[in-house]
């Protein structure tokens, strides 16, 4: 009975770590190359829908055509590509 406690219990707390608070955004950022872009031309070529700071930014300038690359650690390299300062970088 203790052995199957310490099983769940391990399991639990493997599970709880690999799905914690914040991990899954950190895994996007570690895995996105950090690049600053020459304009939004060229960022667009990569991420059509531009680049935004959070999932739960919105677009200021009306409809859009692509939804937006969530990444804080890319906006903030292109922060000088977001005109309307509403938190996406070159949207389209």
């Amino acid at each position: 009975m203790k052995r199957l406690l310490k099983v769940v219990l391990s399991f639990g707390l493997v599970l709880g770590i690999s799905y914690g608070a914040g991990g899954s955004a950190q895994v996007v950022d570690a895995k996105t190359k950090i690049v600053k872009f020459k304009n939004c031309k060229d960022m667009n070529k990569v991420y059509k829908g531009g680049v935004a700071k959070s999932s739960k930014v919105k677009n200021k300038g009306g409809k859009t055509k692509y939804k937006p690359f969530v990444s804080k650690a890319l906006y903030d390299a292109n922060k000088a590509r977001d005109r309307d300062k509403d938190g996406i970088a070159c949207e389209r």
